[in-house]
């Protein structure tokens, strides 16, 4: 039941957010569009502990900050290796591919971790199979700091608090 009313207030924010009207009859159609959904999400059983990951939200705050800290810094390296790439005849980009295995258990810790990657500018997260993440790097130290795993780490940090 909890998963249900999680469910209703992510959808009522969504709707008053993006609406902008709040009219009676819009109103109404907002609680009946919402009331479908999650008719519909619960009668295909989706609706569970892995759609609403509620055993994460005293974690993720923490995570997000150093995730968006990230984002930032590989931006700003980015930006870096573009333009010493233009002003330079050196091969500064030189992009790269591996195979990372990954000792995350639960499939949304994996799936956490790959959007991750890819959430990083210069890395993508190209497939998820089983332990395996594929990921393309704009450059080879890309790979490598993906190795040294801190951002698994965190990932694994953040599945240990559930």
């Amino acid at each position: 039941m909890r998963y249900t009313l999680s469910l209703f207030a992510v959808l009522a924010f969504i709707w008053l957010a993006n609406s902008g009207h709040y009219t009676p009859l819009l109103l109404t159609f907002g609680l009946l569009s919402i009331a479908l959904v999650i008719l519909l999400a619960r009668r295909m059983q989706l609706v569970d502990r892995e759609s609403q990951p509620l055993h994460l939200a005293a974690a993720l705050p923490g995570y997000y900050w150093w995730l968006f800290r990230k984002i930032v810094q590989s931006n700003l390296e980015v930006v870096a290796c573009v333009w010493r790439s233009v002003f330079s005849s050196d091969a500064v980009i030189s992009p790269a591919h591996a195979r990372l295995t990954t000792s995350l258990r639960s499939d949304l810790g994996k799936v956490l971790y790959a959007n991750s990657i890819t959430l990083t500018p210069g890395t993508v997260a190209v497939a998820l199979d089983g332990d395996q993440i594929l990921v393309h790097a704009l450059t080879a130290a890309g790979i490598e700091e993906l190795r040294r795993g801190e951002m698994e780490r965190r990932v694994g940090a953040l599945e240990e608090s559930c």
